[in-house]
């Protein structure tokens, strides 16, 4: 699994005005860690630092180190604010796990063999659902991602929650009954005209070029037919 440290700061200027001037004059992300027997903290992060980061899939299923002034806690994210149309991050929740405790956290749907799939051969397209699922399990358990094999699918088929194939230890927490079986992937014919329809505007398109015909030259045909009879 990936390693990933988040630098941090204290702080204790709080409010809507302190948390728009550290992002505006500081370049940091203000931020919340929170659970495990701890108390919740206030912090900023090096929003450079940060943002590189999660360009980086792996970052969000993974278990961060947290160094808060040289103290080091394990973090996951819980929770991100980003800017409506900048590249920029608000807000970040983080949440502490506890090793040997049951925590709970979002990993990434990776789809594999795709383009081998008989559905795809035979000229279906693959509709994603769902890219990324919660799992419940422990730390030491937490996967980077979960592999969704669509080597076997045809067209119509559907690969839901409870397909796929989980780790060691590991539980998807929004599998609870069969109405909860969402799917996560399927292959669909494409959405053009089927043979018949094919059939049908090849029909009309020629009964449409003999009625453009000029009235002169359907009657010239008919005179020869009638010279050759």
């Amino acid at each position: 699994m990936s390693e990933y440290t988040f630098n941090a700061e204290l702080r204790s200027d709080m409010g809507k005005g302190a948390s728009r001037r550290l992002r505006r004059e500081a370049d940091q992300i203000p931020a919340i860690v929170y659970g495990g027997k701890e108390e919740p903290k206030s912090i900023s992060l090096n929003h450079n630092q940060i943002i590189n980061m999660l360009d980086e899939e792996a970052v969000y299923s993974s278990i961060i180190k947290l160094d808060i002034a040289g103290k080091v806690e394990e973090v996951v994210i819980k929770d991100i604010q980003r800017h409506a149309y900048k590249p920029k991050v608000l807000h970040m929740d983080l949440k502490r796990i506890v090793r040997g405790e049951i925590m709970n956290a979002n990993v990434a749907l990776h789809f594999i063999n795709e383009k081998s799939a008989p559905g795809v051969k035979a000229g279906g397209i693959v509709s994603h659902q769902v890219t990324s699922v919660e799992v419940a399990c422990r730390p030491r358990n937490l996967p980077e991602y979960i592999e969704v094999d669509l080597g076997a699918l045809e067209i119509g088929e559907t690969i839901h929650l409870s397909d796929l194939k989980l780790p060691e230890g590991v539980e998807l927490t929004a599998l609870q009954g069969e109405e909860h079986d969402l799917s996560v992937a399927n292959i669909v014919r494409p959405s053009g005209p089927s043979e018949d329809e094919e059939a049908e505007a090849e029909a009309e398109a020629a009964d449409e070029a003999a009625a453009e015909v000029p009235a002169s030259e359907q009657k010239g045909d008919d005179e020869a037919g009638e010279d050759k009879e």
